[in-house]
């Protein structure tokens, strides 16, 4: 079920980011509202499995392939529709490619990215990437960024749209820069895995 939901969220997310190419007030509040649907269900698959003991690596691995799926397309959408520069997609997602490719030596060797497996060993590097508070910030920046980015760019006048579009600035620069920082210490520590390979 778990599963189910996460290769769900994918489908919705691209049908999301598809509407916002049509632009008119009706369609971009639909696509507010999908992507806090999207968002949640990231959240719903996690405490799935955990509530229905689904929790394994097959599904800790497509859970983050999930994540990195969804949130690319949402970045490289907005830097299509010019909502964001083009370095944001570019460094968001080398940062996936370099990281995904060392978690993948990691798991043949019997690591994951979180949890009790997780591949970080200094306590420092183990926070930053793994601990649930910033996983979490790192999670809400998104959430935020994605959602108030849509309601920023909705075709018509409200109030506070102003300040909705600052607070959606930061968001997706404080994002950019967290997912930067979480990345660094998993490049950092896979020295290991490549002397291994020796």
């Amino acid at each position: 079920m778990a599963n189910f939901i996460t290769i769900m969220r994918i489908i919705l997310a691209i049908i999301t980011v598809c509407l916002l190419f049509i632009k008119t007030t009706p369609i971009y509040i639909a696509a507010f509202i999908l992507t806090v649907l999207v968002i949640w269900m990231d959240g719903l698959d996690g405490y799935v499995a955990r509530k229905f003991n689904e929790s394994s690596r097959f599904g800790a691995v497509l859970d983050i392939l999930g994540d990195r799926i969804v949130e690319n397309i949402y970045w490289i959408t907005f830097c299509a529709l010019s909502f964001i520069p083009a370095w944001i997609p570019i460094v968001v997602v080398t940062r996936g490619i370099l990281t995904d490719g060392v978690r993948s030596l990691a798991f043949e060797k019997g690591y994951t990215a979180f949890g009790a497996t997780t591949m970080q060993q200094n306590p420092i590097a183990k926070f930053i990437v793994a601990s649930r508070t910033v996983r979490f910030t790192y999670a809400v920046c998104k959430a935020f960024a994605f959602a108030l980015l849509i309601a920023a760019y909705i075709p018509i006048e409200y109030p506070f749209k102003d300040i909705v579009t600052l607070v959606a600035y930061v968001c997706v620069y404080v994002s950019v820069f967290l997912c930067v920082l979480r990345g660094l210490p998993v490049l950092i520590e896979s020295k290991r895995f490549f002397q291994d390979e020796k």
